[in-house]
């Protein structure tokens, strides 16, 4: 584990105002419907990007960061099922949402990819890197919800007993449809900001727009409530024996990875973020003091600077590996003609 190292923040492009929400499309994902936000690149030789939201958010979370990375990175942010405007999935376990993310790459011929992930999305993305690391060029995690016990480190912590409940899916969604979507997005807001009054305008109309879509769901709640359960579950088995531990996966994961964490976090244990960077093999660390939950949203720039300086980083990796490469072949050519002036003389 290294610190991250962040490019000077004169370099990094500063938009004059907040971009609107990137265009969406539907797309037939073995037989489910999917939903993909495409951010174009705006320079030529960018590269391909996945971007993967958290529990009870959608493909929106990632407007402001792939747009400062969109000279750099050609991004697609999805919906994960049941959320945003993906249809309903019929499992909505961490392994089947690590499933969906690599299905997506491989659907859309892209990999292999830098993939990023925030909360829910970032433990869904280290399931999926550590399956299948050929489609992973670098992994970005944003206060991934990487296992924790202590119900007092996370404002949901008081809701997990009622998981247990045969009928929490009904109850979820009764609670949500008394709510005002103004209201539900305020409480979206004051929990994943560590200062709400940061939140622009714009995205707050936003966010209560995405209230609204999800009162008219029928699936949300029941698509939150089960992914929480197996968020939960992935908790559990983390701490038992066996291969399915989360941290035992997290060690598997060989591209290069990029953690990042608000030391103000309300819902994932600020703790997990080093743990899990130092299990990584080839991994980078920053936390951010005077952030919550969604970095992404809460300082895109910052964290668009050590996004970039990861990804120059690989770049300058590649050139070393490549001036390697020449001089290699070149000693052996060299080598190998030897013997034959020497001969020759």
């Amino acid at each position: 584990m290294k610190r991250a190292s962040l490019v000077p923040e004169f370099t990094v492009p500063s938009p004059d105002r907040l971009p609107e929400r990137w265009p969406g499309r539907e797309v037939e994902l073995d037989g489910l419907k999917a939903y993909v936000r495409d951010t174009p690149a705006t320079a030529p030789g960018a590269e391909p990007a996945v971007y993967v939201h958290g529990l009870g958010g959608s493909s929106t979370n990632w407007t402001d960061l792939a747009g400062v990375l969109s000279d750099r990175l050609e991004g697609q942010a999805v919906d994960l099922p049941g959320f945003g405007h993906s249809g309903p999935a019929r499992s909505y376990s961490l392994t089947a949402m690590a499933a969906h993310v690599i299905r997506w790459i491989e659907h859309s011929d892209r990999g292999p990819v830098h993939l990023f992930g925030n909360s829910m999305g970032g433990a869904a993305v280290v399931v999926a890197a550590a399956l299948r690391p050929d489609l992973v060029r670098s992994l970005t995690l944003i206060s991934p919800a990487m296992p924790f016990l202590d119900p007092r480190r996370s404002l949901q912590g008081p809701i997990v007993p009622l998981l247990l409940l045969p009928n929490a899916a009904k109850l979820a969604a009764r609670r949500m449809s008394s709510m005002d979507p103004e209201e539900l997005a305020a409480m979206v807001i004051e929990s994943c900001y560590a200062d709400p009054t940061r939140y622009p305008e714009q995205r707050r109309l936003e966010a209560i727009e995405e209230a609204r879509l999800r009162h008219s769901v029928p699936w949300y709640a029941e698509a939150y409530v089960a992914s929480l359960r197996g968020l939960v579950g992935s908790f559990l088995r983390a701490y038992l024996p066996g291969q399915g531990s989360m941290w035992k996966i997290a060690a598997r994961i060989t591209a290069p990875t990029l953690v990042i964490a608000g030391r103000q976090d309300r819902l994932v244990d600020i703790r997990t973020a080093p743990q899990l960077a130092r299990l990584v093999p080839d991994s980078r660390l920053m936390m951010l003091e005077g952030v919550g939950h969604v970095a992404q949203m809460e300082v895109p720039r910052t964290v668009a600077r050590a996004v970039l300086g990861l990804l120059d980083e690989l770049q300058g990796a590649a050139g070393q590996g490549a001036r390697q490469q020449v001089a290699t072949q070149v000693r052996d050519g060299v080598r190998q003609r030897a013997p034959q002036v020497r001969m020759a003389s």
